[in-house]
């Protein structure tokens, strides 16, 4: 119904109101990956892939309305799972002045900090496309937000439910069983039928920005159950509830923020808390240079049951964030994420720079150190032990 509502409404409106030019845009990339640990169980060091992604936009009513589409393709080497599409964006926006409407297929990103982003929960990650789990898939829902001198309102209703993607048996990094989503289970009696809502307030007191939120529905993370007769891993998504709140502090150079959760209704397991709080100290022309050096800092923590425990229980995150300030936007990020019980360690990294107003290149890596595999109890990150990555990815924008 809302794909049909924002279709007719963009016809209405644009018969009665003055039309714009449609305006296309888009990218196109080629990226290469070297698996640093050897061929690993899909036996091979290195993959490649390309995808397109396109971006159609149309204004009209004097910029208060907006259609907005924007389709992605990936192709891969290895993986067919992989290889697929999506539409990430089919959208009709509406601006009045005390409210805005979004009607279609969008993506909303909730959170402030750097190591996880616990209340964004609307949109389904897309897990075949990066390690670091922030591609998403696109989310029908309907959304109007009011903007009063108290804040900003939001409501979301989301009808369909979007299930997460997984690589194949031919996939890097790969889970120990492959993930059949044709065998997928809900909580729900609706399965991906069922209407989800949430609804988020936001508002900025001087320094501090204070956002407070909740979701009712799907939850988006799945529980992965053993089928010993089929040898597979089945999903199983649980109906729940998510209260969050995100905080944002500036003070001088000086960035303080949180995230904290409380989720409830999945009957395998009780009520859950994580946090993540941390801060941001930049320091502007450093080495007396044009650079600026930003030092990250933040601890994660859970308290899940050691079923369900994700590999961030209680860990420290540190790391820093080079800005070069110059025409080609030059960036360089680089972190560790420290379990101090285990000494499990994550080293990621990751750089980009603008060549001329149309190429970009990224280097991204992402290395495990000192994981525990043995068997008993390995730890939750023993699967990716062996999958140290580089990646190389050249970005062409049109």
């Amino acid at each position: 119904m809302g794909f049909r509502l924002a279709t007719v409404g963009t016809a209405l409106l644009a018969c009665s109101m003055p039309v714009t030019a449609w305006e296309w845009r888009g990218e196109a990339g080629l990226e290469g990956r070297y698996f640093t640990a050897g061929p690993g169980a899909a036996d091979y060091w290195h993959n490649g892939s390309a995808y397109l992604q396109g971006q159609l936009l149309h204004e009209w009513n004097d910029r208060r309305d907006l259609f907005t589409f924007t389709p992605f393709y990936r192709i891969d080497e290895n993986d067919d799972q992989r290889t697929h599409g999506d539409i990430r964006e089919l959208m009709w926006i509406h601006v009045a002045d005390q409210w805005e409407s979004r009607i279609g297929i969008g993506k909303v990103f909730w959170g402030v900090t750097e190591g996880r982003h616990l209340v964004d929960i609307i949109n389904q990650t897309d897990a075949v496309e990066q390690q670091d789990m922030e591609s998403k898939l696109g989310q029908p829902m309907i959304n109007l937000s009011v903007v009063r001198d108290w804040g900003t309102l939001d409501f979301y209703l989301l009808p369909g439910f979007r299930e997460r993607t997984y690589g194949g048996v031919d996939g890097r990094p790969s889970l120990p069983l492959p993930v059949e989503s044709d065998a997928a289970r809900y909580a729900s009696s609706a399965e991906d039928k069922r209407i989800d809502g949430a609804v988020r307030w936001q508002q900025m007191f001087g320094s501090l920005q204070i956002a407070l939120s909740h979701f009712s529905g799907t939850g988006r993370e799945p529980l992965l159950f053993v089928n010993l007769f089929e040898f597979q891993f089945e999903p199983y998504y649980p109906v729940i509830e998510q209260s969050g709140m995100e905080l944002q502090y500036l003070l001088g150079g000086w960035l303080f923020k949180a995230e904290a959760i409380r989720r409830s209704g999945n009957r395998f397991e009780r009520a859950m808390h994580a946090a993540d709080v941390g801060f941001e100290f930049t320091q502007p022309g450093v080495f007396g240079s044009g650079l600026d050096l930003g030092w990250i800092a933040e601890y994660l923590w859970e308290d899940r049951d050691e079923r369900f425990v994700s590999p961030f229980a209680s860990d420290v995150l540190v790391g820093n964030r080079l800005t070069f300030n110059d025409i080609a936007s030059t960036e360089l990020l680089w972190g560790l994420i420290w379990d101090p019980d285990s000494g499990d360690r994550i080293y990621t990294l990751e750089s980009s720079r603008r060549f001329g107003s149309q190429w970009r290149a990224t280097l991204e890596g992402q290395f495990y150190s000192r994981i525990d595999a043995s068997p008993g109890v390995p730890s939750p990150l023993s699967v990716f032990a062996d999958e140290d990555m580089i990646q190389l990815e050249v970005i062409r924008y049109f």
